[in-house]
């Protein structure tokens, strides 16, 4: 890869993961999030396994060793993160989960500090109280008054979970020893394999209606796959931390692909979204690591740092 490849490269995996939004949202409509999360999984396990051994060549025994961090990572990341996803997609719109997600790195600093002992700083609370600020104004679409008098939209709630089950997901990933695509493939198979009872027994099929079923291969092919492999083949040669500005472009296209589509974006939900961008730039001024700590919102946690 050349200096604008890696580039490329990055802005493609993102691509791809914003995808991940709009099309999980179309899907989610036809489908549950437990079946859509299971057949996800399901169908990358294999294809992950087999890039993993071609591209990183790991030591299975030593992968083996580490299982039950993995597993955990697992649960946290690939099922909890990906369930909470779906279901915030079955009630709020794309762009709105976008925007919300865009806080998950000041929120990353938030259990970094609580359970690895990092220090915050002023500018990281003062960045985590802007963007929350941000967050308030996406969710409330600019009637911060309405968080008293009325409930909030049910899907904006359960993605402000999602974000605090991936910041768990990241911070506790810190420092595993198994390479990336490796940690995912595994993740995403133990997944596929724990999910199957309860899947199966909820009477999880492949969908009949071919917009759903294509919706469902893509999200296979190409944020469930594509994006790691681009994400970390960018990663061998160009720093993570500079990977990690790339990150935000998740939400940007997100926003641009929904819009494109007839999808709304209110003012207030511009704004917000723009104070959360602002919050997270002043917090990450901390530290030039954290852009790629605070990986992506749909990827596994591992030394690299990116998201699933």
């Amino acid at each position: 890869m050349r200096t604008v490849k890696p580039a490329l490269a990055l802005i493609f995996a993102t691509l791809f993961w914003a995808g991940n939004y709009v099309v999980g949202h179309l899907a989610v409509q036809a489908m549950s999030p437990l079946d859509l999360t299971w057949w996800r999984w399901l169908l990358a396990s294999v294809p992950l396994l087999v890039l993993a051994q071609v591209v990183e060549k790991p030591d299975w025994r030593a992968v083996a060793r580490h299982w039950p961090r993995l597993l955990l990572l697992a649960a946290l990341g690939v099922a909890g993160y990906t369930l909470l996803l779906y279901a915030a997609l079955q009630f709020t719109s794309p762009q709105s989960a976008a925007l919300i997600t865009a806080a998950n790195p000041a929120v990353i600093v938030v259990f970094a500090a609580v359970l690895l002992g990092e220090r915050m700083g002023w500018r990281g609370i003062l960045g985590l109280v802007i963007s929350l600020f941000g967050v308030l104004l996406v969710i409330t679409d600019g009637a911060l008054a309405s968080v008293f008098d009325r409930p909030l939209n049910s899907g904006d709630l359960i993605m402000l979970g999602a974000i605090v089950v991936w910041s768990l997901y990241t911070v506790l990933g810190r420092g595993l020893k198994v390479p990336p695509i490796t940690a995912t493939a595994v993740q995403s198979t133990m997944i596929a394999v724990l999910l199957a009872p309860f899947a199966l027994a909820g009477g999880a099929s492949w969908p009949t209606e071919a917009p759903t079923a294509w919706a469902l291969v893509f999200i296979v092919v190409f944020p469930s796959i594509g994006s790691y492999v681009l994400w970390n083949l960018a990663l061998k040669h160009i720093p993570a931390g500079r990977a990690g500005v790339y990150l935000n472009l998740i939400t940007v296209f997100t926003v641009i692909i929904a819009v494109t589509m007839g999808g709304q974006l209110t003012l207030p939900q511009l704004l917000g979204g723009l104070i959360v961008f602002a919050g997270v730039a002043l917090s990450s001024l901390r530290s030039a690591a954290l852009p790629a700590a605070a990986a992506m919102h749909d990827s596994p946690s591992t030394t690299s740092a990116k998201k699933p």
